[in-house]
């Protein structure tokens, strides 16, 4: 329980404003506050203004109009004051890989001040927190993202702060290590500390207490999440029972008049309506039975920005459809086996992926799944055991192999300095695209994702939206039978996270097969099939709804697949403990 005097203000922002260069203001007329005793949301999709609202609270930079006060003091006049008193976690936090866990918090301890004889209890109380104490000597380069999080979370907390800033710690951390972060944080307003937890993910906006939601520099709201989530009360439904293919009927109902967002989840599909008597129009012609659900803050931010895009595709439009030749599978994996020195990596890992199927790869950080993802796109050669793609042998074939997939790289792995244009025509090329067949294929992408205003930007330089379109654009342009996503959609906004599913969705459709890996829960619901990965082996394969059953208790009856992943690594962990 907080004190009422926790609740205190601690960060009052009045129509800050930010530029950088000439463009659109990164922060524009923004004002709000921040309590103590309270974990306040910054939340919104990449380059909608969260980093820079953040380091104006910490001092580093100054606003071109506007004021912000922290702890009572004005960030214009007492910035060292202001550093002094809080904690700071930055989005790419300072760990020194090439220390170890002790040493980098013996560093931070000197930067911070932290008198020599208050360090050993400090140190003992945090590496407790944090569950850190078994890894003091390891290397801070070796730890998993969630661990590494845990390290930079205790070195923000070594001088114990009335406010401490968090920016987007949840990002590329697997949903274990973000809700062992999440309690972590709670643990600590409850001695009156006011966090601010930066976020991309929409389902962390839920467990705030208040947010500030920004698009685009523009404050769209700020309260409590459930004020936001009420504005679509009555209005969101699942339909289940369907008599079809779902990816169809979600294009179908997407096209449909009232109808402001819909997405898959496992079998069925949940869907936001512009009124509350639409369950008839859902169920129409689909055998298919339209109940309540819910509403999500996801919900509610598609809606107060007018909708998602819509079921149609034209890059599927333009897609030859694919048949099968034979009954093969498109990607198999057979005993994949990768070990570094002696630890095994990933350890006999099998199955194999139909045609028109998309298939997730999910895990904690480090289990093993950017390990085996690697191995069946050629791109790292497995100690033992065979993949295959489109029939072609990844260890022989791998040349064949490779011009039979499309690949998205986790992170922006595209030609910064080069401009759209030009990576488009080098991907088109080393794709063995050439004469007529290229420049056709070039044109009717940068026409489908809207790239001519854009042409002749350098990549670098692009919104993470307009990045994700461009990755797509050259992972899909040499037309391939199957498509490998790493964590596509990260830190994007609702819409282009829509639009993004509604290519694959209907490339599917036509053929396409599709190996993902994510760790955004939600997303997941979009597989067909999943293998969860924990310790370099699948411990458990099935389709979301047959995952999320296989964990139904009488204490959680209707679990999501966050719950499904955590009680899954959970049993295999405590099978793991009981074996001989």
């Amino acid at each position: 329980m907080t004190h009422p005097s926790d609740k205190a203000e601690l960060v009052r922002l009045s129509g800050v404003t930010k530029r950088f260069g000439g463009g659109v203001p990164a922060l524009d007329a923004v004002s709000g506050a921040i309590l103590g005793g309270e974990i306040t949301g910054i939340v919104g999709p990449d380059g909608a203004g969260k980093t820079t609202l953040i380091r104006l609270m910490t001092g580093l930079m100054l606003p071109d109009s506007g004021t912000v006060d922290v702890l009572g003091f004005a960030t214009a006049k007492s910035p060292a004051a202001i550093q002094t008193a809080i904690g700071y976690m930055p989005q790419r936090f300072g760990l020194y890989e090439d220390l170890s866990v002790q040493e980098n918090l013996n560093l931070y301890a000197d930067l911070r001040g932290l008198p020599k004889d208050e360090r050993a209890a400090t140190f003992d109380e945090l590496l407790t927190f944090t569950d850190l104490k078994r890894f003091t000597d390891r290397l801070a380069g070796k730890l998993s993202g969630g661990m590494k999080q845990k390290l930079g979370l205790a070195c923000a907390l070594l001088k114990k702060p009335r406010l401490l800033l968090l920016d987007e710690p949840g990002v590329g951390v697997d949903p274990i290590s973000r809700r062992e972060l999440w309690k972590m944080v709670e643990n600590l307003t409850r001695e009156g500390i006011g966090v601010v937890w930066s976020t991309a993910y929409l389902d962390e906006a839920e467990a705030c207490d208040a947010v500030l939601l920004l698009n685009q520099g523009k404050l769209l709201f700020s309260g409590k999440p459930a004020e936001m989530t009420a504005r679509v009360e009555g209005r969101v439904f699942k339909v289940s029972g369907l008599s079809g293919r779902k990816r169809q009927i979600l294009a179908k109902l997407l096209d449909k008049e009232g109808i402001i967002d819909g997405v898959i989840q496992g079998e069925a599909i949940r869907v936001v309506t512009g009124n509350d008597a639409m369950p008839q129009v859902l169920s129409a012609g689909y055998g298919a039975a339209a109940s309540p659900a819910p509403p999500r803050f996801e919900d509610a931010f598609v809606d107060m920005l007018g909708g998602g895009p819509g079921g149609r595709s034209r890059l599927a439009e333009a897609q030859q459809i694919l048949t099968a030749k034979d009954n093969r599978p498109v990607i198999e994996a057979k005993g994949l086996t990768k070990t570094f020195g002696d630890f095994t990596a990933a350890d006999d890992i099998t199955f194999d992926i139909r045609r028109g199927e998309i298939f997730g790869l999910l895990g904690p950080n480090g289990a093993g799944k950017s390990t085996t993802f690697k191995m069946l796109c050629g791109l790292l050669k497995p100690t033992s055991g065979e993949g295959r793609v489109a029939g072609f042998d990844l260890r022989r074939d791998t040349a064949s192999a490779r011009n039979q997939l499309g690949y998205m790289a986790q992170k922006f792995s595209l030609y910064g300095d080069l401009s759209i244009g030009q990576n488009l025509d080098f991907f088109a090329g080393v794709y063995g695209l050439s004469g007529q067949r290229k420049r056709e294929r070039v044109a009717l992408v940068s026409e489908i994702f809207d790239f001519g205003r854009h042409a002749g930007q350098s990549s670098k330089d692009l919104p993470l939206g307009l990045k994700q379109r461009l990755a797509l654009a050259c992972a899909v342009m040499h037309e391939p039978q199957a498509l490998f996503l790493d964590e596509p959609t990260s830190g994007v906004d609702p819409i282009t996270r829509r639009e993004f599913w509604t290519h694959i969705n209907a490339l599917v459709e036509k053929g396409v097969t599709v190996l993902v890996t994510t760790h955004f829960m939600e997303e997941a619901e979009y597989c067909d099939r999943i293998s969860l990965i924990y310790r370099g082996r699948s411990i458990a394969l099935g389709s979301p709804d047959e995952l999320k059953a296989s964990v139904v208790t009488k204490d959680q009856p209707d679990p999501t697949m966050e719950d499904a992943f955590i009680a899954l690594v959970e049993r295999s962990e405590a099978g793991t403990k009981e074996a001989p």
